[in-house]
């Protein structure tokens, strides 16, 4: 019997890539921007969402991987007069290098000892940038040419063009994420999360997997961070807590839009973005209001946007067949493998 096509996905998919695609020739140079910082702050949140929604390893220092991402292709920018295009593998992989030297301390301990390691790492690495790096008048601040990071397509403007960038590699690294999720070392990172001890006695490297989940999760930080400098033109260390805030902010954006499914990262991603520019310019309400949304999020949607949505749609459904319907996981895009083993 041949596959019935899901048409209403096809449908939804077609519609929401015809939007996303228009996004930047109806709006405001500005509010491009806005969107841009939406995708790579998806991208970082969905790197922690692999290492702490699939895998289980907490960590609050992804920050930090975002931090060498921004500051390996500011200097590759500034200094080597790179593209940054060419950068943003480079800083991929530095960032993974460092994800590396953390996750195998990361092997002696876990829960809230291991969030405290990546916490201090956080903490650490201004003071680092401070150390090795100078910018003008003596601040750690890097900040490239507005032509070192203009539109290589004369066709798009600038703000296009960064946005057609960022959308380009998230829906690259979306895609990948899903396809590891789904392979054999997508199911060994779910294993060890929900049964660590059995997954160790059916030949499952336990220290390879995690380290592996650490270096990768940092990478899509990297990333993430390379991007900002693209969309931003900064890589700012001169504030000592500004990369402890992106920590908290990558894992609200996971809580909030669902730790352990696919759309939850982005979804996050969005509602965090839109909370910072609603209050824009106040500085006490933003951090109070993303405290309150993360405290109503646990409260009132604990498996996230993605979960109440999942929860919805199985009581619209249960109403349209007059019986009781478990939640389908498979009936949104991000299909929520670590809960369904």
């Amino acid at each position: 019997m041949a596959a019935r096509i899901p048409w209403l996905r096809v449908a939804v998919g077609v519609v929401v890539a015809a939007v996303a695609i228009g996004l930047p020739f109806n709006n405001e140079a500005e509010t491009v921007q806005v969107f841009s910082q939406v995708l790579y702050l998806a991208i970082a949140a969905m790197g922690l969402n692999l290492l702490t929604g699939y895998n289980g390893q907490v960590s609050i220092g992804h920050g930090a991987f975002f931090g060498v991402g921004a500051f390996t292709s500011a200097i590759l920018v500034v200094d080597h007069g790179w593209y940054i295009e060419a950068t943003i593998p480079v800083a991929a992989l530095a960032a993974a290098a460092l994800g590396v030297l953390v996750g195998f301390p990361a092997l002696r301990v876990k829960g809230l000892y291991l969030a405290l390691v990546t916490l201090g790492l956080a903490v650490l690495f201004p003071s680092v940038v401070k150390k090795f790096v100078e910018g003008p008048g003596g601040v750690p601040l890097l900040q490239p040419k507005r032509s070192q990071v203009a539109s290589l397509i004369p066709a798009l403007a600038d703000d296009q063009y960064q946005y057609f960038v960022c959308l380009g590699i998230m829906v690259v690294l979306f895609a990948l994420a899903a396809s590891l999720v789904r392979s054999r070392a997508g199911r060994a990172m779910i294993a060890v999360q929900d049964q660590e001890v059995a997954a160790s006695t059916v030949s499952i490297n336990m220290a390879q997997v995690k380290v592996a989940s650490f270096a990768i999760s940092a990478a899509y930080a990297g990333v993430a961070g390379s991007l900002s400098v693209l969309v931003n033109r900064v890589a700012d260390g001169s504030n000592p807590l500004i990369y402890f805030q992106y920590s908290i902010e990558f894992l609200i954006a996971v809580v909030i839009g669902g730790a352990a499914t696919l759309t939850g990262p982005f979804l996050g991603a969005a509602l965090l973005v839109t909370i910072r520019r609603r209050f824009e310019g106040t500085e006490a309400m933003a951090p109070a209001l993303l405290g309150g949304a993360l405290i109503a999020a646990v409260f009132l949607m604990p498996d996230g946007i993605v979960g109440l949505y999942r929860r919805v749609s199985a009581k619209v459904l249960a109403r349209r067949s007059g019986s009781p319907q478990a939640p389908d996981p498979a009936a949104d895009p991000g299909v929520d493998l670590a809960k369904s083993h």
